[in-house]
């Protein structure tokens, strides 16, 4: 992304970094998710055949990497918190590159304190709606309950699950629309759009953390995206859970690449 770049003071759209990927249960390595997606896109056209428009004729920034801890991931919450809170505070719009999903909360936290009518769309093949993993409540596998928490489930959908555990599923259940729903149920409010990229089939995207066998592939995801994006007032977003050390073809790198470049340009062009 790196080659097309609007100067810092004239972005809208602005990337953030968050290497992050403390409570990884099963396959850690999303923290080097964003410097590899960044490298990975010098090998790709900044054209859009499917939008018909150019990364280089959008407004956006690169803001690098926070620089966050491992360990206890508070303080890595209250880090990303902070500096989204000051994107939003400018009129900016964030686009938070994961990490492990675990890092969306502190974007959220952020969003919903500047928006008080925020709503949440989610994508992922797990529900990630447990109350705890092994005892803590502040992980990949709990994050969205946690937006629950914070914001009530009616402000919060999700799309594409496909794996949970039996005390999560009457919950995923209550949240779970098609895309032309959530585009009904948003309206004009202000939304954080969240995607974990584990929501495609890990046939085509294995390098991510907790694969799980099924799901879309990446024209799928990329024309929901692209849709979700046209159809919804979103204030801020991510992508997370590429664990690049997880796929030697470098595949996911280029697909998740892909995918934040088609979600820019939808960013960019939307009325």
């Amino acid at each position: 992304m790196s080659r097309f770049l609007a100067a810092r003071d004239q972005a809208r759209i602005c990337l953030v970094g968050a290497p992050f990927d403390s409570t990884a249960s099963y396959r850690p390595g999303a923290r080097f998710g964003p410097d590899e997606i960044r490298r990975a896109s010098q090998g790709l056209e900044t054209f859009s055949f499917d939008q018909e428009h150019d990364l280089e004729d959008c407004a956006f920034t690169d803001m690098g990497d926070l620089e966050l801890p491992f360990g206890d991931p508070s303080p890595a919450l209250a880090m990303i918190e902070t500096a989204t809170d000051e994107l939003m505070s400018q009129g900016r719009l964030p686009f938070v590159l994961g990490g492990e999903h675990l890092v969306s909360l502190g974007a959220i936290r952020a969003a919903a304190d500047r928006f008080p009518d925020l709503k949440i769309v989610h994508l992922d093949a797990h529900a990630d709606l447990r109350d705890d993993y092994l005892g803590q409540r502040l992980s990949h596998a709990s994050v969205i309950r946690r937006a629950v928490d914070l914001l009530g489930r009616d402000r919060v959908r999700q799309f594409g699950i496909r794996s949970c555990t039996r005390e999560e599923y009457p919950l995923m259940k209550s949240l779970a629309a098609g895309v032309p729903e959530i585009i009904a149920w948003a309206g004009g409010s202000p939304c954080y759009l969240t995607c974990d990229l584990d929501i495609l089939d890990p046939a085509a995207f294995p390098g991510t953390g907790t694969p799980e066998p099924g799901g879309i592939s990446f024209q799928n995801l990329s024309d929901i995206l692209v849709c979700l994006i046209g159809g919804l007032n979103v204030l801020g977003m991510d992508v997370v859970e590429l664990a690049p050390n997880m796929d030697t073809t470098g595949i996911s790198s280029i697909t998740a690449a892909k995918i934040v470049r088609e979600c820019i340009i939808a960013l960019c062009t939307r009325r």
